[in-house]
Parts: structure tokens; C-alpha cells; sequence
């Protein structure tokens, strides 16, 4: 059961990312399931987990203007997510070149596969609201700074901190 009271199916086996896009889609369309769940907050962008079991974790982000993940990737995980108000900003990280930026509205859904290093952030104003399926579960997540010569640095951090852009060390 979900905190909200929900029911949400249990799974024998890691999910793929058509499976994952499935999940969000499906409770996208049940705002009872995760509205509870929403906090808005000025400060810091908010994530409540939704669901997690040995094969799926799902999370319910809640975003205000200037919250930014940083540029991360999610370990061996691959993930889902459909935005349920609002709009983010994805941009994902490109070597020799500019971000590729996706503005991702309301009723969009998207996904991504365990490799995929990029960043999302509200730049707008208002709120945002979105709900994210990895599979397998997230345990450990990579973010990334770019050293004072240049160089790429990725740092591991466990799936219950707070993602944010990082200054790397000289």
C-alpha cells in the first residue's frame, strides 16, 4: 500500500523502461495516490518516496522556481517520469558541447536508461510536480562537477540525500 492507501503491484522482476513509463503513466492518472504526498517548498525541492519493494521504488518530487538536481545519473538504475503540474527543465550532459535541454510540461512522460547522466530544474515560475519509477531501486546515485583543470568528477551519494549542483574540489 502506498501512504496515501493505494494499492500499487508488486513485481517478480526488474522493470524495463517501457514497464517504467507504464507505471508513472498509470499514477499520473490517480492523483489520490501520491496528492498527499506534494509539500511545496520555497527552499528545497521535496521528494517523498511513493512506493518501494525489491524490483521498483517510485518517488513523488515536488519543485518550486530555482531548484536544480545537478547534473547525476542514477547508478545501475533506469527510470521513469511523468509530469503531473507544471513544467521541468531536463538537460542532459553532452562532452565537447552545450547540454541538450527538454522542457518537460504537464502530461509529459519520458525515460532513461542507467548510463544517462543529466540534470533537472525548475526555471520557471510557479510549481512543478512530478513522479519518478527506477528499476531496480535506487540505491546509490553519481553527481557531477567539473574540476578547476576541466576535469569530470563524480561523487557517490545514497538515494535518501538531497540532489543538488556540486562544486568539485580543485
Amino acid at each position: 500500500m502506498t501512504p496515501a492507501g493505494v494499492p500499487l503491484q508488486a513485481f517478480e522482476r526488474d522493470l524495463d523502461r517501457d514497464a517504467l513509463r507504464l507505471v508513472v503513466t498509470e499514477l499520473a492518472a490517480r492523483p489520490d495516490a501520491w496528492r498527499a504526498l506534494v509539500t511545496l517548498d520555497a527552499e528545497r525541492r521535496r521528494f517523498e518516496q511513493l512506493w518501494r519493494d525489491e524490483h521498483l521504488d517510485v518517488w513523488v518530487i515536488s519543485w518550486m522556481a530555482g531548484h536544480d538536481t545537478g547534473f547525476h545519473d542514477h547508478d545501475v538504475s533506469q527510470g521513469a517520469v511523468a509530469v503531473v503540474a507544471g513544467a521541468i527543465l531536463e538537460e542532459r550532459l553532452v562532452l565537447g558541447g552545450a547540454p541538450v535541454a527538454r522542457r518537460h510540461a504537464a502530461g509529459a512522460v519520458f525515460d532513461f536508461d542507467a548510463s544517462h547522466v543529466h540534470r533537472m530544474r525548475q526555471d520557471s515560475s510557479g510549481a512543478a510536480i512530478s513522479i519518478h519509477a527506477y528499476s531496480p531501486p535506487l540505491w546509490r546515485m553519481g553527481t557531477y562537477a567539473v574540476g578547476a583543470d576541466g576535469s569530470l568528477r563524480r561523487s557517490s551519494i545514497s538515494y535518501a540525500e538531497e540532489l543538488r549542483p556540486v562544486d568539485a574540489a580543485a
